[in-house]
Parts: C-alpha cells; structure tokens; sequence
C-alpha cells in the first residue's frame, strides 16, 4: 500500500467518525451541540484529506514521455 492509499483510507475514516458525531447527538443538550460541531470540523477535514490523498496518487503517477 502506497502513501496516497493510506491517507485516503484515513480521510475517509475521519470522515466516517464526523458523521457519527453529527448525526448519533441530541441537540438539546447545550454538551451535544459542541460535539456536532466537532463533527462538522472532522468531517470536513476528512473530506480535505480525501482530496490531499487523491492528488498525491495522481502526481505520483508515472507517464510514459513519447517523443
């Protein structure tokens, strides 16, 4: 497995958490509302690491140069 690949597999797993964390909170509890903006905030730098893993598979890429 390459770097790009386990930063994907990362991104998507924050990504996952983030989620659990908006959506698994009552909202009326003043302590629930602080944890679904955390899950906004780890799920949008999930997203981010998705897409930083991403490009580091296409700037990894090998391209045959013909002339």
């Amino acid at each position: 497995m390459n770097d790009s690949t386990a930063i994907v597999i990362t991104g998507i797993s924050m990504f996952l958490a983030g989620l659990m964390m908006f959506y698994a909170v009552d909202t009326n509890v003043d302590d629930g509302l602080v944890l679904k903006h955390a899950g906004t905030f780890v799920g949008l730098a999930g997203i981010g690491v998705i897409m930083a893993g991403i490009l580091l598979a296409l700037m990894g890429k090998r391209v045959p140069i013909s002339e």
